[in-house]
């Protein structure tokens, strides 16, 4: 009976909108169907641009939130993640300045879990206040692949091993020699002479421990490019343990 009654009201409904009371055609019910189709892609669009704006400005305030707390505390930002679970991670370091010319570089410093502690106090507050989601706070000190982001970064790392990641492949600057497809190089940080800063690696093939190699063997050439740190999709230090420490420089 339910049924009866919701097909008669449909049938009603159609004959209402047309003047001869004449069922729509097939042609009809495609042109609808087309401009609900259009009509829904138009408000897709419209919610994934909202949803983008929205969350590219909540990332805005966090980080203002973030860098604020820490460099107030007499500290440098390195990274902020967030992860799946709603953990929101926080690298910190100490402030770096370039040694004097002429006078020993003082010891390396590093952070502490004192200073861990003292920023996460201070994060928990500032993030309550402004309402900022999150389900756990982490707060450590960088790892063995510290990101590189800032010009300073740069000038304190030159000499090590690094990774990076162009925000396009090198294409005709390889000259032939490096695949024009490539992005990803890890080799030497080191300045360039031009100004600027380049990274010069080689691609011998590692070595493998306990493996003997033939003395009449060539080693690959050195290889070298220059690169800008706008060009730079991502930099980081190479992932290499070093007991001696970051300052070591190699033998």
């Amino acid at each position: 009976m339910q049924l009866d009654i919701a097909n008669q009201c449909f049938a009603d409904t159609i004959k209402h909108s047309r003047p001869n009371g004449r069922v729509p055609t097939a042609l009809f019910f495609g042109r609808l169907h087309l401009e609900l189709e259009a009509a829904s892609k138009l408000i897709a669009g419209w919610l994934s641009g909202f949803l983008y704006f929205r969350d590219r400005t909540s990332h805005v305030a966090l980080q203002q939130i973030v860098e604020q707390t820490v460099t107030g505390l007499g500290y440098d930002l390195v990274e902020i993640e967030r992860s799946a679970g709603g953990l929101l991670r926080i690298t910190i370091d100490l402030p770096w300045q370039a040694p004097e010319e002429g006078v020993d570089p003082l010891p390396e410093a590093f952070v502490t879990v004192e200073d861990c502690e003292k920023v996460t106090r201070q994060l928990q507050f500032a993030l309550e206040v402004d309402g900022v989601d999150y389900a756990r706070l982490e707060v450590s000190s960088p790892g063995i692949d510290r990101p590189l982001r800032h010009e300073q970064d740069f000038v304190r790392f030159v000499g090590s091993e690094i990774d990076i990641t162009l925000k396009e492949p090198i294409g005709a600057a390889g000259g032939g020699v490096v695949n024009a497809n490539r992005k990803k190089f890890r080799g030497t940080l080191e300045r360039a002479e031009a100004g600027g800063w380049q990274i010069v690696w080689s691609d011998e093939p590692a070595r493998k421990p306990g493996a003997k190699v033939s003395k009449k063997r060539e080693p690959a050439p050195l290889q070298a490019m220059g690169f800008a740190l706008d060009e730079l999709r991502e930099a980081r230090l190479a992932p290499v343990v070093n007991f001696k420490g970051r300052g070591a420089k190699p033998a």
